[in-house]
């Protein structure tokens, strides 16, 4: 006698999630502002160019190095102090590369320009901007301090490139030539020897961008998802910031002192 088997209901396998990686990385394929590509061309002015910097120097240049070390006091694993500590000391001193701070190296850059330092070292910042820092400031003091390294070492440091940058496919110009491509100094008049800061980034970036993600994907266990989260918010918090600048560059007044300098 045959015996008739009733068919047996099957459940669907759910997608698997995709790794921590995979979702910074797609986070980070998003760290492009369409206003980019005007910094990259001539026509800004001077006043425009201060506006840009300022927001760039204030909020998150100058006191990177003070960022990374709240990061640093919450007593995160030796590796992690170690990591810490050397990106801090690169920051704050340049002794690793040229000698000379990497917030100093921004300032030689704007000397270049023949910027006045006054305009970049204080003046307003859009809502955004204030915003964006606020962000970045809760962020640097809170627990636990994984979540703060993705969001500084990844996010703030890394690129739109990142994901390029980690698969070694990246291709990028000679130092020399990179140099002398720079918007900076092809289309502004900075001299050469006054981009110093692409030198110090070429010096040790690799092993930076190398560290971040080591910290990070080994110390997540449990807070992937705060993780993600976090970093998701600095992408938005970002973009606007971006938004708020392009929008005092272009409400900037001509200073005609400064134009002519």
């Amino acid at each position: 006698m045959r015996v008739m088997l009733s068919a047996v209901p099957t459940r669907s396998t759910p997608p698997l999630k995709p790794s921590l990686q995979e979702q910074l990385l797609a986070i980070m394929d998003r760290k492009h502002h369409p206003a980019w590509p005007r910094f990259t061309e001539p026509g800004l002015t001077k006043e425009q160019l201060a506006v840009h910097f300022r927001h760039e120097y204030l909020t998150y240049v100058r006191d990177f190095p003070v960022l990374l070390a709240r990061l640093l006091g919450q007593s995160p694993p030796s590796d992690v102090r170690a990591a810490l500590a050397e990106n801090i000391f690169e920051e704050q001193t340049g002794k690793l590369s040229l000698g000379v701070s990497h917030p100093e190296l921004f300032l030689e850059m704007i000397d270049g320009l023949q910027i006045p330092r006054s305009s970049i070292e204080r003046g307003p910042l859009t809502p955004e901007a204030v915003a964006y820092r606020a962000f970045l400031d809760e962020v640097s003091f809170s627990t636990p301090w994984v979540v703060g390294a993705a969001v500084l070492t990844i996010f703030v440091e890394g690129s739109v490139h990142e994901r390029a940058e980690l698969s070694g496919t990246r291709e990028v110009l000679p130092v020399d030539e990179a140099v002398f491509a720079h918007p900076m100094v092809k289309h502004y008049g900075c001299p050469p020897e006054k981009l110093r800061l692409i030198r110090a980034h070429r010096a040790v970036e690799s092993g930076h961008r190398k560290d971040a993600w080591q910290m990070v994907s080994t110390h997540a266990q449990g807070h992937e998802n705060v993780i993600v989260r976090a970093v998701s918010q600095a992408l938005q918090a970002w973009l606007k910031y971006r938004d708020g600048v392009v929008r005092a560059m272009d409400a900037a007044p001509v200073n005609v002192s400064i134009v002519a300098a």
